[in-house]
């Protein structure tokens, strides 16, 4: 297997390819997507996802058994948990299968999603491992079992050392790549291998496909025009959802509670006409991110990027020091 779980998705275009390592590129019209694989060693391999898109249609499928375990850096990504039903994979989760279910249309609500992903095929890896490490006490194939049950993800939330593992992944210098890629996976397979998993394990909470389309048509309300303010209470009665309700869902779609998304939103909004559109006044792009007051658009700002407006416009701005 030559970086063959990559080939066999029609969306992906080789960009380049070493000994080691493949780069490929996923495009559509909401944006592109960069998957970074290494090969490990025969039977495993380690991809970095960089995808700044809102939404992909996959065609995936394979005829291996393949055992997948995904981490989330930075984003989060929509799929379907069940029949008409959604939920959300986030910063800090691993996410878990087979690929049996990979096909579809998948969504990023922040348009942005950023991790790994370490693939093992079954038929050879059993074979390589022990090649690699003698006497590994690590059955790869209870471990999929344990964490494959159904055709759906297992999905673990906030385990303890999960952070600690992959951190370290992230920031590998070049010269030890490879076989510190092979330290941190099994270190991953002891952990999940220790790892006890309740009876009753917590699944994320799933949302109905018309909930979700309505907090969609909320958020775009919203961001189309930055200059109104909605309470949450307009909110829920001009989209007919209880407030509750709404509150929960909105925060899994997008990850924050609306007025904390929205006051993000706007802010990353008014960044970026300081930064394009210098004959715009700081006054005058508080109010297309919809403050009336330049005071308190500058104390919001400096919240969220920790410089004023204008300390931002000086380093980032047409004529700035970047």
């Amino acid at each position: 297997m030559r970086f063959q779980e990559a080939k066999e998705e029609e969306q992906m275009l080789l960009l380049a390819e070493t000994k080691e390592c493949s780069v490929f590129q996923m495009k559509n019209n909401t944006g592109e997507g960069i998957m970074t694989m290494y090969q490990v060693f025969p039977g495993v391999s380690i991809s970095y996802n960089d995808y700044h898109m809102e939404s992909f249609d996959s065609t995936y499928t394979t005829n291996r058994n393949l055992f997948c375990i995904d981490h989330c850096r930075e984003g989060r990504l929509e799929y379907t948990a069940a029949k008409g039903a959604f939920s959300y994979f986030e910063a800090g989760d691993l996410k878990l299968d087979r690929r049996i279910t990979h096909q579809g249309h998948f969504e990023f609500p922040l348009a942005h999603y950023h991790g790994l992903m370490i693939a093992f095929d079954m038929d050879q890896v059993g074979v390589t491992l022990k090649e690699e490490i003698k006497d590994f006490p690590v059955n790869l194939l209870s471990l999929q079992k344990k964490f494959c049950k159904g055709k759906q993800p297992m999905v673990i939330h906030n385990a303890p050392a999960i952070e600690h593992i992959f951190s370290e992944l992230y920031m590998v210098p070049e010269k030890i790549r490879i076989p510190y890629y092979k330290i941190k996976i099994f270190e991953l397979l002891l952990y999940l291998d220790a790892l006890e998993l309740p009876k009753n394990l917590e699944e994320k909470p799933y949302f109905y496909k018309s909930q979700v389309e309505k907090i969609k048509a909320m958020q775009k309300m919203m961001t189309e025009n930055l200059e109104k303010h909605y309470t949450q209470e307009q909110l829920s009665e001009r989209f007919d959802i209880p407030l509750t309700p709404m509150k929960n869902c909105f925060k899994n779609v997008y990850g924050s509670p609306v007025n904390t998304y929205m006051r993000i939103y706007r802010m990353n909004q008014a960044a970026v006409l300081l930064k394009n559109k210098s004959n715009l006044s700081v006054t005058d792009i508080a109010g297309k991110v919809g403050y009336d007051s330049p005071g308190k658009f500058s104390a919001a700002f400096k919240v969220v990027t920790g410089k004023s407006p204008l300390e931002y416009r000086k380093i980032f701005g047409p004529n700035g020091l970047k």
